[in-house]
């Protein structure tokens, strides 16, 4: 039987699943404070995320991360779905990278400040999840 990825992509799909699998289990017990900080971050550039309650919140953004790094590390899960979820996923922590006041150097539109560096890393994700979707649409193609 024939995995539905490829080796060029084995490497990005275990970088990226690792890292974001990780994220989420360090994220699935979060105290009050930190499910608070976690929630006022996103609620700062997500307006709707305010109607969430903060524990309700981390615990689905926990969910939500250890489901797309396990995704990413199972390698029967198709290259477009995998690259789709991280595309979607990295894209909205870029939104809080681009939205959020202090994250950019003033004058720039994408260099980060010291603060804005940890969160900028999600450039990376982003372009891996985009090289996934490329990949899936390549390999369509070839068939």
């Amino acid at each position: 039987m024939r995995l539905p990825i490829t080796p060029a992509e084995i490497a990005p799909r275990i970088a990226t699943g690792a890292f974001i699998l990780n994220s989420g289990l360090g994220k699935r017990n979060a105290d009050e404070g930190t499910a608070a900080g976690l929630h006022g971050f996103a609620t700062g550039t997500y307006p709707f995320l305010s109607k969430v309650a903060p524990a309700t919140f981390a615990k689905a953004l926990s969910t939500a991360e250890i489901a797309i790094g396990a995704a990413l590390l199972t390698p029967f899960v198709p290259t477009a779905v995998a690259g789709a979820a991280l595309t979607a996923f990295s894209g909205g922590l870029l939104g809080l990278y681009l939205r959020t006041p202090g994250m950019t150097k003033p004058g720039t539109s994408v260099a980060p400040t010291q603060d804005g560096l940890p969160v900028s890393k999600d450039v990376w994700m982003f372009g891996i999840g985009l090289g996934l979707l490329t990949q899936a649409v390549l390999d369509r193609r070839a068939k």
